[in-house]
């Protein structure tokens, strides 16, 4: 097998020819890191490449495989770790010139797991400062870029693992999401994206986001997600929001039927604005994943959609408010959409938070309760396709000193909720830019929006489909 075979190969796919011999970590690795050197200058997806450690990695691989060792689900599997995740030995900059150079002390569950099982870090990826905000820059960073056309936003705050994700290198990218940065990356590049249900996989750090920040997967195919929330999920005592349940046997149940589901289309929420390429592109995959799954697609305004927004730029700015003690110092050499959206969350009292908490703990409730009707409700995964870096709204867009939520106003009303969703490839826009369709289940349906996802792949093949990086 050719190298730039390797590149694109799904990590079920790949591990498995590992345990068979068929193919070593050792070429594996080479491969990747080969595709990493040729285009990585010109994406921009890592704040820090482990080529030695992979290396070294994939001939300790290789040998347990050759003397028969046991062997876990992702034996041999390029990954790759959103820098706002700690890694023993390695700085944590979460895109930030504030941060400590010094190495962490400790790891985080979500890399023990995957390591535990096998795969193969090959590198940390870029995030914007601390994660604020959709658009693929930072001050440490700088740019990174769409691998569908050079200068344009790659989506955030899991920037790098997206970009990483569509470019080939490597089959399974750790992301985050704490209001729609797992499902933007997916919906902007092309690949795809899901935030399982809160608690599922452990956060740590907890999140000082009021509970709405959760770990997941960017992946090329649903297969790859499945595997890798399957090997990361389960209750871990450093997070103690973690869901005590075990997972269920996403793989292996991966392709059972999802007939007979009550599923729910909602186009704009009752008041969100999308722009006219991307709606109708996400109501013909909708129609089209109907079709597949011999359901009625229902047509909805749910009634909790337009309270949504004021709360979202609410809580965002106000709990961004934390970082208030730094501006002092960092204030000039920060991104100034952050240090912006800060200045507005500071102006919030503690019985303003309180208030509107309860509010939003209503809003909930009725999200929960709009899904005793239906299984699962599609939306646009985001408002627009990507538009050039590093703007925090396109051009034809109003504009604000920081808020990008006006064009992402589907992902963080299930961040507040819980729930699992995902973003699906769902075509192109005339100018060859991906689109994303959003599946949203019940809190604790992962398996649901994952069988519904891998329903539509069936039905509307995405895999063939890769940027052309020579520019």
């Amino acid at each position: 097998m050719s190298a730039s075979e390797l590149n694109w190969l799904p990590a079920t796919e790949m591990a498995a020819l590992v345990r068979r011999k068929a193919v070593s970590p050792v070429e594996i690795v080479d491969a990747v890191l080969a595709q990493v050197e040729a285009h990585e200058p010109r994406i921009n997806a890592f704040v820090m490449i482990l080529a030695d450690e992979a290396r070294a990695a994939a001939r300790a691989a290789e040998k347990a495989v050759m003397s028969g060792e046991a062997t876990g689900p992702l034996h041999g599997v390029p990954v790759t770790i959103k820098d706002v995740v700690a890694m023993k030995g390695l700085p944590m900059r979460s895109g930030s010139l504030s941060t400590p150079t010094t190495p962490s002390t400790e790891t985080a569950p979500v890399v023990t797991r995957l390591v535990d099982a096998g795969a193969i870090v090959i590198g940390k990826t870029t995030t914007p400062e601390f994660g604020w905000t959709g658009v693929s820059h930072s001050p440490l960073s700088g740019d990174t870029h769409n691998p569908w056309k050079h200068g344009m936003n790659a989506g955030a705050s899991s920037a790098g693992a997206g970009a990483a994700c569509a470019a080939g290198f490597g089959p399974i990218h750790e992301g985050s999401d704490g209001a729609g940065s797992v499902r933007m990356p997916a919906h902007f590049c092309g690949v795809f994206g899901v935030k399982p249900s809160f608690g599922r996989i452990p956060y740590y750090p907890v999140s000082l986001g009021d509970l709405t920040s959760h770990v997941g997967p960017l992946t090329r195919t649903v297969a790859d997600a499945a595997l890798m929330i399957g090997v990361t999920a389960g209750q871990h005592p450093w997070d103690h929001t973690s869901l005590e349940a075990p997972p269920a046997d996403y793989l292996g149940r991966l392709h059972e039927p999802v007939r007979g589901r009550r599923i729910a289309f909602s186009p704009d929420l009752g008041h969100a604005r999308v722009d006219p390429e991307v709606a109708s592109l996400v109501r013909k995959a909708a129609e089209d994943f109907a079709a597949a799954a011999e359901a009625e697609l229902i047509e909805v305004t749910p009634p909790w959609g337009k309270l949504g927004p004021e709360l979202g730029r609410f809580f965002w700015s106000a709990n961004l408010s934390r970082l208030v003690p730094m501006l002092d110092e960092w204030e000039g050499r920060m991104d100034q959409g952050l240090v912006a959206c800060i200045r507005d969350g500071k102006k919030v009292s503690l019985t303003e938070y309180q208030t509107m908490r309860a509010r939003k703990y209503r809003y909930i409730t009725e999200i929960h309760r709009f899904f005793e009707d239906y299984d699962l409700l599609l939306t646009p995964t985001v408002s627009v396709a990507a538009f050039p870096l590093p703007r925090l709204q396109p051009e034809h867009w109003d504009q604000h000193p920081w808020d990008w939520l006006s064009w992402a106003e589907f992902s963080y009303p299930f961040n507040h909720a819980g729930n699992p969703a995902a973003s699906v490839p769902c075509g192109f826009t005339p100018a060859g830019l991906p689109v994303g369709l959003q599946f949203v289940g019940r809190r604790f349906d992962d398996l649901g929006v994952l069988q519904a996802a891998a329903l539509y792949e069936k039905a509307r093949p995405w895999i063939d489909r890769r940027p052309d990086l020579r520019g």
